[in-house]
């Protein structure tokens, strides 16, 4: 188990965000972007940046920039529980996210930010085929993010930067060594903010 530090930048981003009044800008052209703004999964350095909108145009089609960046869906759809028990992973808040390559990896929020572990990717498959929308999971650019601490039943498929946001929600309210007194009704806001979109 590590911390991704891929995530770090935009995680630390997201933390922040309510602590400063300076405008995002796009990370290629670096025009001002608006607080909803589309983003790129960039492949080479594992991680999301923010873009304009006319940049984000030039990314949509699959293979523009010979792949390096590719468009993060917005898609989100709530999923019936699913049984991840069969992952291997003992946590109660966490995002699966199935990559190019055919491996897939668990990641869960902690005060240092996204923790990582490698999942079993025959596990993933059967799991795919009790939940078949799993299999039309996007590999790296979405993922199945899953709340069910406190006895919460939350299974979404959304789009990484959905999973980030969430990331950072836990470590900006995080207090002390088991959380304190806000960062699980945070994290049920967020979870109660997320609308099904196509």
């Amino acid at each position: 188990m590590t911390t991704d530090g891929a995530l770090a930048r935009l995680i630390r981003s997201s933390a922040d965000r309510a602590a400063t009044a300076e405008a995002e800008a796009c990370d290629l052209c670096a025009a001002p972007v608006p607080d909803e703004h589309p983003h790129l999964y960039d492949t080479g350095q594992e991680e999301v940046r923010c873009v304009c909108g006319p940049c984000s145009v030039l990314f949509a089609e699959s293979g523009a920039g010979d792949g390096h960046y590719r468009p993060v869906p917005r898609r989100r759809v709530r999923l019936p529980r699913v049984d991840t028990a069969v992952l291997g992973v003992p946590v109660g808040l966490v995002f699966f996210v199935p990559r190019a390559d055919g491996t897939v990896t668990a990641q869960g929020p902690s005060p240092a930010g996204a923790m990582r572990w490698e999942v079993d990717a025959a596990a993933w498959r059967r799991l795919g085929e009790m939940c078949p929308p799993l299999t039309t999971v996007e590999p790296e650019v979405e993922a199945l993010l899953v709340n069910t601490v406190h006895g919460l039943d939350h299974h979404w498929i959304v789009p990484i930067d959905d999973c980030y946001r969430m990331v950072a929600v836990v470590r900006r309210e995080w207090r002390g060594l088991s959380g304190g007194s806000e960062v699980w009704p945070a994290v049920e806001r967020f979870f109660a903010d997320l609308t099904e979109r196509t």
